[in-house]
């Protein structure tokens, strides 16, 4: 029993919109992170969804290198978020532009 790409690409689309939208409206600077993660999350499963469809293994070669941009993010991003929390007392995004004072 075989599921069409489609359903995974529409998965993948509300994925991605959820991520979008906390994005946008989330001023948590971890809650940012975390829908960050959830859009490149989206952006895997299309790939692998594709490639699943294609037989190929081109798919999942690009999903080998957003993993590895996502952990790099996720090490840098939260090295930035604990010296927001000790220096600022804060993790509001609005906030974010008085680090360069």
């Amino acid at each position: 029993m075989n599921v069409p790409v489609s359903y995974y690409l529409v998965l993948s689309a509300i994925l991605f919109g959820l991520g979008v939208v906390a994005f946008v409206f989330k001023r948590n600077v971890i809650t940012v992170f975390m829908s960050i993660e959830l859009m490149l999350n989206a952006v895997n499963l299309a790939f692998v969804a594709f490639a699943r469809a294609r037989n190929q293994l081109d798919g999942l070669v690009f999903v080998f290198f957003v993993i590895v941009v996502a952990a790099a993010e996720a090490a840098v991003g939260l090295a930035i978020v604990i010296m927001l929390s000790r220096n600022r007392e804060s993790l509001n995004v609005e906030r974010v532009d008085q680090l360069k004072f």
